[in-house]
């Protein structure tokens, strides 16, 4: 047969044609996900992807309320990702029962298999979907500030404060310090029965959101829970003042009761010492006063009567007894006029400080 022969020809085309196909076929592209997971290599890291970092347990994010009813997502993370995901709330009643039934096992579904809050709303039920994203971006904030804590976990100290006895009940706080701040605050005793019960769930996460905010005792008291602020404050002071000195955050530290502020020694070191609690007619006081080279360089009240007049009367009297402990660096100072009964809770508690330092 010769080489123009026409069958030769088609039969050299045809082989030709499926060597090619099947040169073709062996070829994988190099960018393709599906093909990199299959080999067991792990796909590019998307932005907003769940914390890495060995973080382990539930973490539940906030409630986000939505115009249909409160949605709350919990993850299951392993070694920081997310490995279950599940609504704690989500709408109910009428057709939301539905709408929740339908979507919510599909929004879990998507956040475990997206390791992220970049998720798409499932149709129709656009409401539950953006509460479910935002409860599930909160959730994963609080996963990588939990990772964040547990690189310095190391020096983090729990202190728990001394029980302080108000006219409702006991009041005790616990506090987590790490890396020099106050990480959490809580409330392991407060007040309970009857009203005392919706006082203490409306006041004592406020009251702990300060402790953190503040670093230290200094917070204000909750409107309505005076008595449970004010034992709020002292029972974070004692616990503050077990740290041990340089264990704390300059303010969390540097509120203990005779504990050297400063790194030096003798007459330069800084001591920052809480009086006693002095009882008046019209409701606590407490001094704090800041010592250095003997002298009183800073004095102030962080409890003082308040409500009503109270208020007035603290506000202009308190300045006025802080100055006059500066100025006469000890607790020989003139009540003010009109604050009887605060002037001399003041000097008591002033003393009560002073006495610590043997002053």
């Amino acid at each position: 047969m010769r080489k123009s022969h026409p069958v030769r020809r088609a039969v050299l085309a045809g082989a030709a044609t499926v060597s090619g196909i099947v040169l073709l076929l062996s070829l994988k592209p190099a960018s393709d996900p599906g093909s990199a997971q299959a080999a067991g290599q792990a796909p590019p890291a998307a932005a907003g992807q769940a914390p890495q970092g060995g973080v382990n347990g539930a973490v539940t994010g906030d409630a986000a309320q939505t115009q249909y009813g409160a949605v709350q997502v919990r993850l299951t993370m392993a070694n920081g990702k997310i490995t279950q995901a599940e609504a704690v709330q989500a709408p109910k009643g009428g057709r939301s029962d539905q709408i929740t039934a339908s979507s919510v096992p599909r929004l879990n579904q998507a956040a475990v298999a997206a390791q992220s809050a970049e998720i798409d709303a499932v149709s129709g039920a656009t409401y539950t979907s953006a509460g479910y994203k935002k409860s599930l971006q909160s959730a994963l904030d609080k996963a990588k500030a939990s990772a964040g804590a547990q690189q310095g976990a190391g020096n983090a100290q729990t202190l728990t404060g001394d029980v302080a006895q108000t006219q409702y009940g006991p009041v005790q706080v616990r506090v987590t310090v790490a890396g020099g701040k106050i990480t959490k605050a809580e409330a392991v005793q407060a007040p309970k029965g009857g009203r005392s019960d919706q006082i203490t769930s409306s006041s004592v996460p406020r009251l702990n959101q300060a402790a953190v905010a503040a670093g230290s005792a200094d917070i204000d008291a909750v409107s309505g829970a005076t008595y449970t602020s004010a034992g709020y404050k002292k029972s974070l002071q004692s616990a503050l003042d077990k740290a041990p000195a340089g264990g704390g955050s300059s303010q969390a530290a540097g509120s203990g009761g005779g504990q050297a502020a400063g790194s030096g020694g003798g007459q330069a070191a800084t001591q920052t010492l809480t009086g006693s609690v002095a009882q008046t007619q019209y409701g606590p006081v407490q001094v704090r006063v800041t010592v250095a080279g003997g002298k009183i360089t800073k004095a102030e009240a962080v409890q003082a009567p308040k409500g009503g007049r109270s208020d007035q009367i603290t506000s202009s009297s308190v300045p006025r007894l802080n100055q006059a402990a500066v100025a006469a660096g000890n607790a020989q100072i003139d009540a003010v006029s009109g604050a009887t009964y605060t002037s001399a809770g003041y000097k008591q508690s002033l003393q009560s400080a002073l006495d610590q330092a043997g002053g």
